[in-house]
């Protein structure tokens, strides 16, 4: 029996914001949502005018997130979740506003600007019934569930080496537009520049796909644009529980990079590949043996990449269908959440603690530069 759509809420995503843009895409590609409200800007002029764009009734467009959270909880067909769109320093305020009235949360990364701001939100989510999702999408891509079930099932041996990078260059001269405006700005952004905005996600997805643990790091973090207060490149060389060693690269100065997210994983039996430009395919080399090419819905997947893939092979499935999976994972919580259930374990998402340790990892990232790219341990 089709469950009916999950009432979402939105704070922040106006007119001219595109990553509301893409959560709203994403929330909508398997029905499972249907957005009924939200608190769509700073400005009550413009939040209203991006309620009226949205076809949003005028009595669920909000002027704040406050008084959104307040009425939504009050409401017999209140909003059910909220997705929270804003630039970092304003996701702990307001996801504690919709947590502690038993309201969901799916929050955009990174989870915070501060890591006091990280603590304090973890807690919230802790004292609450509802549950808390972070949208790092590129988890939900059918091939990277691939590589983290090849891992797991010991195709690739012990694992040794993981190499990520994620580069881009739309920073790589000064840029005025609002989205550069923020995410340069450290007290909207935080203390990591390329490190939160794209570090985090390249540090989840090794994470996500090695199921390994990091212990200490050593990183390198520039500002080669005159006058940026936040690092826009980093190098950073990691060390892992267990003795695999690794390294990260992000940059926002590279020129000829647009999303140039990539991910090696080597273990003692073999290795994978994977581009997240090309993202329905993944390299896997067993020691010894040639190459192998995998590719979504093709020959040789399993059935965690299955499960989340939508159209035939061949087809391009990416950025807005791995948005769409950890918005499908969120619905299947939510409403195994509603009906009382336990959520099968194959549902997998972000969850509070992904996004500690991504906020974990810009803290030391940042010590360690202070101090001549000193080895030092994630803070607890």
């Amino acid at each position: 029996m089709t469950q009916r759509p999950i009432r979402l809420g939105m704070v922040g995503g106006g007119n001219d914001a595109f990553i509301g843009g893409v959560h709203r895409i994403a929330s909508r590609i398997d029905g499972r949502f249907q957005l009924v409200a939200g608190a769509l800007s700073s400005t009550p002029e413009k939040a209203q005018a991006s309620g009226a764009a949205l076809g949003l009734a005028p009595d669920r467009t909000y002027d704040d997130f406050k008084a959104m959270a307040i009425r939504e909880a009050r409401l017999k067909d209140g909003i059910e979740a909220v997705a929270i769109v804003t630039p970092n320093h304003v996701h702990y305020a307001a996801a504690r506003e919709f947590l502690k009235r038993g309201i969901h949360v799916i929050c955009d990364k990174p989870l915070t600007s501060t890591m006091a701001d990280a603590k304090k939100l973890a807690k919230a989510a802790d004292d609450s019934d509802a549950l808390f999702v972070l949208t790092h999408n590129y988890t939900g891509y059918p091939m990277m569930r691939q590589a983290r079930e090849m891992v797991a099932n010991g195709d690739l041996g012990n694992i040794r080496l993981v190499q990520v990078e994620y580069v881009q260059d739309w920073l790589t001269q000064h840029v005025d537009a609002k989205q550069a405006e923020w995410r340069t700005d450290p007290a909207r952004s935080g203390l990591g520049g390329s490190t939160g905005d794209i570090g985090t996600h390249a540090f989840n997805l090794a994470s996500f796909v090695s199921g390994l643990t990091l212990e200490t790091l050593s990183a390198d973090l520039q500002s080669f644009v005159p006058g940026r207060a936040l690092d826009d490149n980093a190098h950073v060389m990691m060390r892992f529980e267990g003795g695999a060693r690794g390294t990260l690269w992000c940059s926002q100065v590279a020129p000829g990079n647009e999303n140039g997210l990539r991910l090696r994983v080597y273990g003692d039996k073999g290795g994978i590949e994977w581009e997240q430009e090309n993202p329905t395919q993944l390299w896997f080399t067993p020691f010894g043996e040639p190459k192998r090419l995998l590719t979504r819905g093709g020959a040789g997947t399993g059935a965690a990449a299955e499960r989340v893939t939508r159209i035939p092979p061949g087809h391009p499935e990416g950025y807005l269908e791995g948005f769409a999976t950890i918005y499908n994972e969120a619905a299947e919580a939510i409403e195994a959440h509603r009906d009382g259930k336990q959520v099968s374990k194959d549902v997998l998402y972000p969850t509070i603690e992904d996004g500690l340790q991504g906020m974990r990892f810009v803290d030391a990232c940042v010590r360690s530069s202070k101090r001549d790219a000193a080895w030092v341990k994630l803070a607890g």
